[in-house]
């Protein structure tokens, strides 16, 4: 599980930072990182996929989200048993002892 989550993670983590680096142009001397690389890359995946290009980041922003949902859907069912316990455990009524119970009121409060 750990490998699945690095293998899903890290593709994710590496496009997300280089799109914010690149659409910011925080290059730091190296070319990939550049706003003229980002919009080179989206203009020729755009005319690859027969899109305008300005369409390419939302679409791309919906995929990761809907694979994000999957992956905790798949990490969920896995956990499924650890957090029906957890669940009943929180919403358990616990029986008060029978030591603070009391009839008779030991305020003096009017």
């Amino acid at each position: 599980m750990k490998w699945f989550l690095i293998l899903w993670a890290g593709p994710v983590a590496l496009l997300g930072s280089w799109y914010w680096l690149s659409y910011y142009d925080m290059s730091f001397g190296f070319f990939m990182l550049t706003r003229q690389t980002h919009d080179l890359v989206f203009q020729i995946y755009g005319s690859i996929l027969g899109i305008p290009p300005e369409d390419l980041p939302p679409m791309v922003a919906r995929a990761v989200a809907f694979d994000s949902l999957i992956v905790i859907g798949i990490l969920l069912f896995r956990k499924r048993r650890a957090i029906a316990a957890w669940w009943r455990k929180r919403h358990a009524v616990s029986p008060k002892p029978d030591v603070l119970v009391s009839d008779t009121s030991l305020s003096s409060a009017p």
